[in-house]
């Protein structure tokens, strides 16, 4: 039996900041999840996938920010438990949790906080006869290394915020990109949207809009697609391509955690976002892309806020009887559970009059 202070479902980039601010209440934590290591979809679906709303970084790959979430979470020497699932959640007579993994791997914890991005997942594919046969032979659906489309060429498929950033990303790497969107409008990001029409212009991408890829063609691997338009009266583009990604995005599933008895709306689970980001079931709590309120923003700064405020409630449940103060980590420092400390700076800061 492992038991920790938190049990935290979920090592994607929510889960392991859950771990920080937890550290800095000298509370401990354990991480499960299904994956071989941690980063969640940012380490095993796009780790070369640029991302430009974390704050101080105007642009970072998410296996970097990974890293540096690893790199910050250290002090803390939190546990592991990778490869296995979390299947089922019992409440014991003491009001602690016992979850246990698909392997048998029994975890408890006064408190569970539910971090598991959207679950377990699948892409959604595009309704193509022989869309299987090209699979792993020119067709993809998510990029993990953007060096495999080096000097070829790329046709990529959708609208959203992934499309247009890995249309721009490749600009630069692949010989040709071509960017396929059933409406002339896109949903993602405005500056997304505005730098990808500024590159089709300067013919670095190519955009084929009120379109879709209909047919795939070639032998042992994937040699040419055809697009073909709304405008029936337009003929058909055939396009010699390498390789073509659709990026329609991913189905999501909570698995087994659908049958824990949470609140269920929309394949996400209700938290209480006016004050603690708890479930249903007390002790129980929901952060990052897997949970659901009125006016979520399903965004990685999203869930490290409700880390940040979980946290705090989660110290209440663990010691009911202490109190704590809240101290500014500029003024405190970070103290690591091997009563290593990172001292804050001081300095003084004169008034000019």
């Amino acid at each position: 039996m492992i038991k920790t202070d938190l049990l935290i479902i979920g090592a994607g980039p929510t889960g392991l900041f859950t771990v920080f601010e937890a550290g800095l209440l000298k509370l401990k934590c354990h991480l499960i999840d299904a994956l071989p290591q941690p980063g969640g979809q940012c380490s095993e679906i796009y780790p070369k996938k640029p991302i430009y709303d974390i704050p101080a970084y105007p642009e970072i790959l998410a296996g970097d920010l990974v890293d540096r979430l690893l790199e910050q979470i250290q002090p803390f020497e939190a546990g592991y438990t990778f490869g296995e699932r979390a299947e089922t959640l019992e409440k014991q007579e003491d009001g602690s949790f016992v979850v246990t993994t698909n392997k048998g791997t029994q975890h408890q914890a006064k408190v569970v906080v539910i971090a598991g991005g959207l679950g377990s997942f699948e892409p959604r594919k595009p309704q193509l006869a022989n869309l299987e046969q090209f699979e792993d032979k020119g067709v993809a659906y998510i990029i993990k290394d953007p060096e495999v489309y080096r000097n070829k060429k790329v046709v990529i498929a959708g609208g959203g915020d992934s499309a247009l950033d890995w249309a721009i990303y490749l600009a630069d790497i692949a010989s040709e990109v071509y960017l396929v969107h059933r409406r002339n409008e896109f949903r993602g990001a405005l500056d997304s949207v505005e730098k990808a029409r500024e590159l089709a212009q300067l013919g670095k991408i190519k955009l084929y809009t009120k379109a879709e890829v209909k047919e795939l063609h070639g032998g042992e691997e994937l040699q040419a697609v055809i697009i073909k338009y709304n405008d029936l009266e337009k003929e058909p583009t055939y396009l010699e391509v390498d390789h073509f990604i659709p990026l329609f995005g991913l189905s999501p599933k909570l698995g087994p955690l659908g049958d824990w008895g949470l609140e269920i709306e929309k394949n996400a689970i209700k938290v209480n976002n006016a004050k603690d980001y708890q479930t249903n079931i007390p002790g129980v709590f929901a952060i990052g892309d897997v949970n659901t309120y009125e006016g979520k923003l399903k965004l990685i700064l999203s869930g490290f806020h409700e880390a940040a405020v979980m946290c705090q409630y989660a110290y209440q449940i663990v010691h009911p009887n202490k109190r704590f103060v809240m101290k500014y980590t500029t003024v405190g420092g970070v103290e690591g559970f091997d009563g290593s400390k990172k001292e804050a700076k001081k300095e003084v800061v004169q008034s000019i009059i």
